[in-house]
């Protein structure tokens, strides 16, 4: 799926650290934008809501390890931190 969204412009102001962390913050945040869009039709950042990454890191990463989980609870919190929000997932 292509997005018309840019999800590396969004997260530029929460990126901190090395090249390579930015980047895999960048992938995965990609990845969950293409899950959403395609469960709910909503691929922009600023129309979702606590639902919405809640089911992902519910549902799409039950079956992966434990440090995959961990490292996508990172990239939800910058996400979260990028759209202003106080969620606690």
């Amino acid at each position: 799926m292509r997005t018309s969204f840019d999800m590396e412009l969004f997260l530029a102001g929460v990126l901190t650290g090395s090249h390579t962390t930015r980047q895999r913050h960048i992938h995965q945040a990609k990845t969950i934008q293409t899950a959403i869009a395609e469960r709910w039709q909503r691929d922009n950042p600023w129309t979702w809501q606590r639902k919405h990454l809640a089911w992902f890191l519910n549902q799409q990463m039950n079956q992966r390890s434990e440090s995959t989980r961990y490292y996508y609870q990172l990239t939800v919190n910058l996400l979260i931190l990028r759209l202003g929000k106080s969620w606690q997932l």
